[in-house]
């Protein structure tokens, strides 16, 4: 599974995978395809570092990425609390409600919220660059489009390239003239923020939109024979996240969220501001329902629906909240009904689409099998 990018890369799989858990970043290194770990979570650069380290003394060498949550647009002088001070009290009261109405307990006295989703503010992104590239990362991806210039400059110097996600021909040919080396054109069926075009479209748009500039296909891929379908449609690799949930090597501290993920099919997420403020694909759940029922007062806009959250989707998670407890995921779940290894799912990966070009070689008339 050999393309022009991949081996640019120096990795065996075109199978490009983003996922907040370093062990499973680094599994898929080892793997044969190329991990890419999420920096959104990492607040303070000491444990970027740590989990960096970590990386390195597990990926033998073999190379690995970093995705970042960072504006195209620079933001000077604006702090956390600055943003939190423009949550209205209507807001807060809202969540306090939904969360008394499903007994959820408080956390405890002097714990504060482990889940604060700020890696999307100046500050923070740049602190985590600042880390990023005392190591040997290959790839910055950036969820939130083309990254600043500056940033985009900076990554060339160091040797990296810089990856941006798309969810349209448009979004794709501003990050061609940003500067940026790959795109990731990530369709509507893809888990966590996402655009309203589906990969079966987006993908052969975006390829002839950027072209020559290599693309990953993303969004509701999980088998060997949809990595086929992509790169026939003109993507050098794919890019996934969802699958890598329900690995062993994955680390979401509860049980129910695994369960409630291993038992969910394509029909059960929806693309929700809930979460973000931004529209993502995440389970559905009576938290997305709640903030979704316009009897409600709607969500805030990025960053302020995150920060409004944090400590109510840190409870949730903490007890296991069921009727509340979900995660951003793709509608890929379907496929994601068992717990396996990240080498196990790689190997499913790479046997179907080794199928999947036998049949078409077949029917193409190339081969007699």
């Amino acid at each position: 599974m050999k393309t022009e990018l991949s081996r640019t890369l120096g990795i065996e799989h075109a199978i490009f995978g983003f996922t907040p858990f370093p062990a499973v970043a680094a599994a898929l290194t080892r793997a044969g395809g190329f991990g890419v770990l999420g920096a959104v979570r990492y607040t303070a650069p000491d444990d970027l570092a740590r989990d960096l380290d970590w990386m390195q003394e597990h990926t033998d060498g073999l190379p690995y990425g970093l995705d970042v949550v960072m504006p195209a647009k620079k933001v000077e002088g604006v702090s956390e609390a600055d943003v939190e001070a423009m949550i209205p009290e209507e807001h807060r009261a809202f969540v306090r409600a939904t969360l008394a109405k499903h007994s959820v307990p408080e956390l405890a006295e002097g714990e504060s919220s482990g889940w604060r989703i700020t890696g999307w503010m100046e500050q923070v992104a740049r602190g985590q660059l600042d880390v990023a590239f005392d190591y040997p990362i290959k790839l910055l991806a950036n969820a939130l489009g083309s990254p600043p210039p500056d940033v985009v400059a900076r990554a060339h110097d160091h040797g990296v390239l810089v990856a941006a996600l798309a969810g349209s021909a448009r979004h794709a040919r501003h990050h061609a003239d940003a500067g940026i080396d790959v795109v990731v054109a990530q369709g509507y069926e893809a888990g966590g923020h996402t655009g309203e075009i589906a990969s079966m479209v987006l993908t052969p748009e975006v390829v002839e939109a950027v072209s020559p500039l290599p693309v990953l296909a993303a969004g509701g891929i999980g088998s060997g024979e949809q990595i086929a379908a992509g790169l026939a449609l003109g993507a050098q690799g794919v890019w996934l996240g969802s699958i890598w949930l329900t690995t062993t090597e994955a680390d979401l501290h509860s049980r129910a969220l695994t369960a409630k993920l291993l038992a969910a099919g394509s029909g059960d997420t929806v693309r929700s501001r809930a979460l973000t403020g931004k529209p993502a694909r995440q389970l559905r759940t009576e938290w997305t329902d709640a903030w979704d029922d316009p009897a409600g007062p709607g969500t805030l806009p990025m960053p302020l629906q995150g920060l409004l959250v944090a400590e109510a989707v840190s409870r949730i998670q903490k007890y296991e909240v069921d009727p509340l407890l979900g995660t951003p995921v793709g509608q890929i779940v379907g496929r994601m009904n068992s717990e396996r290894s990240v080498q196990q799912v790689v190997d499913e990966l790479t046997r179907g689409f080794e199928k999947a070009v036998d049949r078409i070689n077949r029917i193409a008339g190339r081969s007699e099998a």
